[in-house]
């Protein structure tokens, strides 16, 4: 019986890239949200500011699931060189 390699998923971790994907969308709110503060976008959302409070929440949650994917990294087991692949 031959070992196998472990290695960490990476950059491949699906986690990443929704913390990436979420993050990117929060900041574009959150610099909306402090750009275009105008009355009459208040005014459609009673007196918050819906874009900048969205960004925040979407910014930490990307924090969280790239803390997540760090803290407990995915184990992807690599065949052993002298495998068969059938």
């Amino acid at each position: 019986m031959s070992k196998r390699q472990k290695s960490k998923a990476g950059a491949f971790d699906v986690r990443n890239v929704i913390a990436e994907l979420i993050g990117f969308y929060g900041v574009v709110l959150v610099v909306v949200g402090l750009v275009d503060d105008s009355a009459e976008a208040m005014a459609k959302t009673g007196g918050v500011n819906a874009n900048l409070w969205a960004g925040i929440g979407m910014l930490v949650v990307a924090v969280a699931f790239a803390l997540w994917s760090r803290l407990r990294p995915t184990v992807v087991e690599q065949p052993a060189a002298g495998d068969a692949a059938g």
